[in-house]
């Protein structure tokens, strides 16, 4: 039996964990965590009886304490919280399936536990992976990528050296608005956005598809997992969805993987370490997919990717600044406060403004998003 805990378990990565869980009676979850939607999770307490469920805000745990007062389950609150679920003795492996920053601490505190993190939170190795990487080695932990393009590689390198990669090719869908130009975005809705041509996902990461961005943190992030120079990692558009994403090693041979766009498979590949195990659903059909096309990214029109490129080029403290900026531009356009064109322009003043920290601590890394915030904030 493997024993899991979650953080993010009420988000799309959470949800469908479970869906797995649910489907291997060899998987156990012990810990949930999620922000404040109570309401979900209390249903997956009474589902999966944890022994520990924590949550983000300190009133919403007070709240779900009351209503699952006729359980075993113990209800921690805020970062406190979140921290004594990533470091619980019973789990085997963390999934880090939080948005945001605030999945660093956690992440961290697990790896200092002994666990093995299957990481669906970009943002921890975006920021922190000249942190979170040498303490995983450090530890003796394995960090098991659940995003699709880094599970591709992750499972294109399995029986391979990882000294044998010439160069990462990492798949983009193109987004929502592959082809169009600068002047066709100026009006574009939130609704607009939030429609993915391929793949269910949530709201944040929907809108870091259209801009881009997502792939430029998937580039970032990738540099750290895999431990390759930038300019050894080349993002194609696949606008199918089939080939999430390739290797190509130092003989000239490429190996991709392939599969439709499910979440599902790269979750439960991390959760077995690298274990094939049945999944039910669709099965790629390649008379009817008929073709699988490929382009060039429009870096001029979509500048999450190189604005991602120069902030993870430039190091040290700027991608913090990048995601940072990010997450709150994200926010504000949610809400309808900026256009979705203004996105990039948040972006681009925060890092005009930063001053790099060459190595920042997580204390940094975190005053840093703070001040991102803060700056923003009073200019929008």
């Amino acid at each position: 039996m493997k024993k899991i805990a979650i953080l993010g378990s009420t988000g799309s990565i959470g949800t469908q964990t479970l869906d797995i869980v649910n489907k291997n009676e060899d998987l156990q979850v012990v810990g949930l965590a999620a922000g404040s939607n109570i309401s979900m999770l209390e249903e997956q307490i009474r589902r999966f009886h944890p022994k520990l469920a924590a949550v983000g805000n300190e009133e919403k745990a007070k709240e779900l304490r009351e209503k699952v007062k006729d359980t075993d389950c113990k209800i921690a609150g805020g970062m406190d919280g979140l921290l004594e679920l990533a470091a619980m003795e019973e789990s085997e492996i963390l999934v880090t399936a939080i948005v945001g920053m605030i999945g660093i601490r956690p992440t961290m505190e697990a790896i200092k536990a002994g666990k093995d993190i299957a990481l669906a939170n970009k943002e921890t190795l975006v920021t922190a992976g000249h942190l979170i990487m040498p303490l995983a080695r450090q530890c003796g932990v394995k960090i098991l990528p659940v995003d699709s393009e880094h599970s591709a590689i992750f499972q294109c390198l399995n029986g391979e050296r990882e000294r044998t990669i010439d160069r990462l090719l990492i798949t983009a869908s193109g987004g929502p608005f592959r082809g169009r130009k600068r002047e066709e975005l100026e009006q574009i809705r939130v609704e607009d956005a939030l429609k993915h041509p391929n793949w269910a996902m949530g709201q944040k990461i929907t809108i870091d598809s259209a801009t881009l961005v997502n792939k430029g943190l998937e580039v970032m992030e990738a540099k750290w997992l895999f431990d390759v120079d930038l300019d050894r990692i080349q993002v194609v558009v696949q606008p199918q969805s089939v080939i999430h994403s390739m290797i190509q090693f130092t003989d000239g041979s490429i190996m991709a993987q392939l599969g439709t766009p499910d979440m599902r498979l790269p979750i439960q590949y991390a959760l077995y370490g690298g274990e094939r195990r049945y999944l039910d659903g669709e099965r790629l059909d390649f008379a009817a997919l008929g073709s699988i096309t490929f382009e060039n990214p429009d870096m001029e029109t979509f500048k999450g990717l190189p604005l991602a490129m120069e902030a993870s080029g430039r190091g040290g403290s700027m991608p913090t600044v990048f995601n940072a900026a990010n997450e709150k531009a994200v926010a504000l356009f949610l809400q309808r406060k900026i256009r979705f064109l203004d996105i990039y322009t948040i972006i681009e003043e925060a890092m005009e403004r930063h001053e790099v920290i060459s190595n920042p601590a997580v204390e940094d890394i975190l005053n840093i998003e703070q001040d991102v915030y803060d700056r923003i904030e009073s200019r929008w």
